[in-house]
C-alpha cells in the first residue's frame, strides 16, 4: 500500500465521531504489512482472525463446492481434505474447478476421485511449491 493511501485511509478514520453509529471493517491476508500507525487504539479496536478450515470443514467445503458437479459416487472427500492441510476455502474450490478440468479434457461426463487427486497434486502441492508465501506464515 502506498504512503498516501495509508495516510489517507488514517485521516478517514480519525476523522469519525467516537459516537457515531460508523462501523469500519478491514480485511487483509497479511497482516504483517499493516502500517503500526493504523494499528493503535483508537483507531482498530478490535481484531478477530479467522483460521484455516480444520478436516471436517474442508471435508464440508469439498462437498459443497462439488455439489453441482457429477462426481463418481466413490469420491472420498475427507481423503481429499487430508491431503489439503492449510488450505482455504478458495484453494478447495480451484481443486475442484481443477478436477472438473481433467474430466472435461478426457472428455468424461463424471468426475472420478483420480481427477481429484491429480488436482490436489497440481493446486495444492505445486501450489506448496511455487508459493512466494514464507513458511512462518502458513498457519497449522
Amino acid at each position: 500500500m502506498s504512503s498516501r493511501t495509508m495516510l489517507e485511509i488514517v485521516n478517514q478514520l480519525d476523522g469519525f465521531d467516537a459516537r457515531g453509529n460508523i462501523k469500519v471493517l478491514m480485511a487483509t491476508n497479511r497482516p504483517d504489512t499493516l502500517d503500526p500507525a493504523l494499528l493503535r487504539p483508537g483507531r482498530l479496536d478490535r481484531k478477530v482472525e479467522f483460521g484455516l478450515p480444520d478436516l471436517e470443514s474442508r471435508t464440508q467445503i469439498f462437498k459443497i463446492h462439488t455439489r453441482t458437479m457429477n462426481c463418481e459416487r466413490d469420491v472420498r472427500f475427507e481423503l481429499l481434505a487430508r491431503l489439503c492441510p492449510n488450505s482455504t476455502g478458495a484453494d478447495i474450490r480451484s481443486v475442484c474447478t481443477e478436477a472438473g478440468m481433467y474430466a472435461i479434457r478426457a472428455r468424461r461426463k463424471t468426475v472420478t476421485e483420480k481427477d481429484f487427486l491429480d488436482a490436489v497434486n497440481k493446486v495444492i502441492k505445486g501450489y506448496q511449491k511455487f508459493s512466494a508465501t514464507p513458511k512462518y506464515m502458513v498457519y497449522n
